[in-house]
């Protein structure tokens, strides 16, 4: 416990920011997602006709990831603001190495 009292400053810090941060941290989960799930939706789509795959994916690139960024970002925001600021810190900074890891393991970066 005494080591997250180092991080708390760190806190403070990016506290007024965590609103950024969240969406941030979402679109960055989908940008990694992103691919899987246009691959998916691709595969599934394969037989349609033209226009109803593109207006499946305009749906989904669009507004889906788009509600999701909007609908997500609040919760995650006010879930991390919740937190000691110190653990806040620890969390986000651990979670944006965590996705960086993930996209240099996927080739993404």
């Amino acid at each position: 416990m005494e080591l997250l009292h180092f991080f708390a400053p760190g806190g403070r810090f990016i506290a007024p920011y965590l609103s950024d941060i969240a969406v941030a941290f979402v679109a960055c989960f989908l940008v990694m997602l992103g691919g899987d799930i246009n691959a998916f939706v691709r595969r599934t789509m394969r037989n349609q006709h033209f226009i109803v795959r593109t207006l499946v994916f305009v749906l989904i690139n669009a507004f889906g990831y788009g509600l999701i960024i909007v609908k997500a970002s609040p919760y995650l925001a006010r879930t991390l603001a919740q937190l000691d600021r110190g653990m806040m810190f620890v969390i986000v900074v651990i979670s944006f190495i965590i996705i960086g890891l993930w996209a240099q393991k996927n080739r993404q970066i």
